[in-house]
């Protein structure tokens, strides 16, 4: 059996005299990731937190800001380019560093503790809480309308993320079934509308087919079309647990990524069919109306089903991968140490499982209070996520030069020319990030900022323990 020397397994002695309960803490405490996951589980995980919403809400912005049909397609293939690039680079770190940590194992190994503290901070807080209180906001408000007028939107959100993380923490089989179903569910279901919308949309009529308001921007287009494939990087937070990690790290994100590209071009293809730039660019819900053109008013509730399902998906994949860098925060501080800690009945770090949950359920209710729920976590997460997102790149470098001896079973081929090209488009995410944002960005950065107090509280109470950090 090969074990993470990243967490050694510890034996415990089961003597007569031995507490149970104290024992059975001691093995979860000490218990270590186990190798569970197929490709197909890595694969679905990575469909499932990519093809989200995103889908059902830019195509139209981004079409605003094309203004044909060329410069609509060029941009999500280019989107599908970079997200390659980014997926080649993640490969290299995932299959030389297995770990549960990911990101946060990266920028540990190339700027020490505190970096790695500061986005662990990061994803426990703004990054990943954030990201699914986003997503139970879309579910709500698309299942709300659907269901008797009692149930409101944020509380369908609520119930959501309380449901995904109960399930993840009864263990993680329970988990990646839930989330193949899910995925198998929505992007069967999305092929189904998309088809459906090519079959049965009557012809576009002259104002369909006009061409959107002069004045976008290319650059603004690919602003939104790499926001919609944003999260391919999670499989990295399950490295430690792929079956075959080495050999199947890059099949999953490189076919995950291929299968998002593909989808979206086929989602493209549709709209464009459906609707035209014109009709596109003018709407508020293209999805919706696409199936409106189709079927009327029982189109438009379908794909409202649909994408509250889409919805469903991607915070469950989200909840997922969430908690594997809490507990590698829990495991490095002691001042986390209950994050840090592995159930081994259920294989699942269930105490950073939980304190995600009760963080993403506060967001939602923060969110139903300002009535801008969606965007104000749209706000609050992108500036920091790709600020760390471009330091996972330059840890690439050092980790290349400072570790040369690593071995390395998959390695970006024209180095260093990739890894160069994701940090640009990284750099450029976060200055479109910190532009085009309100006052959302402020509170997600002052945040991040409070993480450096705490680091010094993890500090002075490892200090008195005699610990270094």
């Amino acid at each position: 059996m090969t074990v993470n020397p990243a967490f050694p397994i510890v034996k415990v002695s089961r003597n007569a005299g031995a507490d149970p309960d104290q024992t059975e803490a001691m093995q979860n405490e000490t218990a270590v990731p186990k190798k569970t996951l197929s490709l197909i589980d890595g694969v679905a995980l990575v469909v499932g937190i990519v093809v989200g919403t995103g889908i059902f809400k830019t195509p139209s912005l981004v079409a605003a800001n094309t203004g044909s049909d060329g410069a609509f397609f060029l941009a999500w293939i280019l989107g599908g380019a970079v997200s390659l690039i980014g997926a080649l680079c993640y490969a290299e770190l995932a299959a030389a560093y297995p770990h549960a940590g990911g990101d946060y194992h990266y920028l540990r190994r190339a700027f020490g503790k505190e970096a790695a503290f500061l986005f662990g901070w990061a994803r426990m807080t703004v990054i990943q809480p954030g990201s699914i209180a986003l997503l139970a906001f879309v579910f709500g408000d698309y299942l709300a309308p659907l269901l008797p007028p009692v149930v409101t939107p944020s509380l369908c959100a609520v119930l959501a993320v309380a449901a995904l993380t109960a399930a993840n923490v009864m263990g993680t089989r329970k988990g990646t079934v839930t989330q193949n179903v899910l995925t198998l569910a929505k992007v069967v279901g999305l092929f189904s509308v998309l088809l459906a919308g090519l079959a049965f949309a009557p012809p576009l009529s002259p104002a369909g087919g006009a061409l959107p308001p002069a004045g976008g921007s290319f650059g603004l287009a690919m602003v939104f079309v790499l926001l919609t494939f944003g999260g391919w990087n999670e499989a990295a937070y399950i490295s430690a647990e792929l079956q075959q990690g080495e050999r199947n790290m890059i099949r999953v994100l490189l076919g995950g990524v291929a299968a998002i590209t593909a989808l979206y071009l086929v989602a493209g293809a549709a709209y464009l069919t459906g609707l035209g730039i014109g009709g596109m660019s003018a709407s508020e819900v293209v999805a919706a109306d696409l199936m409106r053109k189709a079927f009327g008013d029982s189109g438009a509730g379908i794909v409202s089903l649909l994408i509250a399902v889409a919805a469903l998906g991607a915070i469950n994949a989200t909840i997922f991968t969430g908690a594997r860098t809490s507990y590698a925060v829990g495991r490095d501080f002691a001042l986390f140490s209950l994050l840090g800690r592995w159930r081994q009945d259920t294989n699942t770090p269930a105490t950073a499982l939980l304190v995600q949950g009760v963080i993403a359920a506060v967001l939602v209710l923060m969110g139903a209070v300002t009535r801008r729920g969606f965007e104000t976590m749209v706000e609050f997460t992108a500036p920091v996520f790709w600020l760390f997102f471009l330091l996972t790149g330059v840890a690439f470098f050092l980790l290349r030069r400072r570790e040369p001896g690593t071995v390395r079973p998959f390695k970006v081929p024209l180095y260093p020319l990739v890894p160069a090209l994701f940090c640009c488009s990284c750099g450029y995410m976060l200055h479109a990030s910190l532009r085009y944002t309100g006052s959302g960005a402020a509170v997600g950065l002052g945040l991040l900022c409070t993480g450096g107090l705490v680091l010094a509280a993890a500090r002075c109470h490892q200090r008195r323990k005699g610990e270094g950090i």
